[in-house]
């Protein structure tokens, strides 16, 4: 069932726009002193999924925010919603999870469209006005990130370990023209969404850390220095074992040359969501 808000907006200036994306900005950061806690606890307080485990299903709430109610303006058709889920399910089919599309919500807000970037006014009234169902429920939330310290992202999201203490920040917030089918060029074949679910499922950046940081807790996620952009095949920043990489969805590597995720991978993410979200 669709939900409509209208919410009136006074506002004495006009918004200033920012331009598309030219690069992969996530707004999802960590420091190295911060992951060292949160591998503590996560260590402390591991929850090994069964090995009889083979698939789980993740209710997806789709908020769909808006400066007003036409397509560039962030009112994405119900098609490109599903066509998000379709991407999802591609990329995770390998962990065994499959998104299903439990509710979707319109909210036209100007505020939140343009301004809604991390640990902002904006971001945390949406999130308290909009967010459904618990711990185990991924709340997407689609935006224009025009201004303010939200200008130029892609996307962002929280960690599953951050949950218990702040239930109602959980989720991710992504670009609404980064959908399939979407105008931000070459991030509009929905990998941003699968980016941002990782960080949602436990998964750290691959260039977390850099070359001799706390890296990402992955052993078969070789170390590189920072972020790939484009698709640079065969490139190699660190002196450890492997070239970069850049066709993992944790990367910062344009939509197409985002094709996987690691085994180590799924095996931390699987654990993660059982730990934290009581997903087994």
């Amino acid at each position: 069932m669709l939900l409509f808000k209208l919410v009136s907006l006074a506002l004495g200036v006009a918004s200033v726009f920012a331009a598309p994306p030219t690069r992969r900005t996530c707004g999802t950061h960590i420091s190295d002193a911060d992951v060292v806690e949160a591998e503590k606890h996560f260590a402390a307080h591991k929850v090994v999924p069964p090995a009889s485990l083979r698939a789980t299903s993740v209710k997806v709430y789709w908020h769909v925010v808006s400066r007003d109610s036409t397509l560039g303006g962030g009112n994405i058709p119900d098609s490109q919603i599903s066509a998000s889920i379709d991407v999802m399910n591609q990329a995770y089919a390998a962990a065994g999870i499959t998104w299903v599309l439990a509710g979707t919500t319109r909210t036209v807000n100007a505020d939140w469209f343009n301004r809604a970037g991390p640990n902002t006014t904006q971001q945390a009234a949406m999130k308290a006005g909009l967010r459904q169902g618990g711990a185990a429920d991924f709340n997407v939330y689609t935006v224009g990130f025009n201004s303010g310290s939200a200008a130029g992202l892609l996307g962002y999201a929280t960690f599953p370990w951050d949950v218990a203490s702040k239930p109602s920040d959980d989720g991710v917030v992504i670009l609404f023209s980064s959908v399939p089918g979407g105008t931000t060029s070459p991030y509009n074949l929905g990998q941003t969404l699968t980016h941002e679910a990782g960080h949602w499922v436990g998964l750290y950046h691959t260039f977390q850390g850099g070359c001799s940081g706390t890296g990402d807790g992955v052993a078969d996620t070789p170390a590189e220095s920072g972020p790939a952009y484009g698709c640079p095949v065969g490139r190699d920043t660190c002196s450890s074992a492997g070239v970069d990489p850049i066709h993992n969805y944790m990367d910062y590597s344009d939509d197409y040359c985002m094709t996987e995720f690691t085994p180590g991978q799924i095996e931390r993410l699987k654990t993660a969501i059982s730990t934290y979200r009581s997903l087994v």
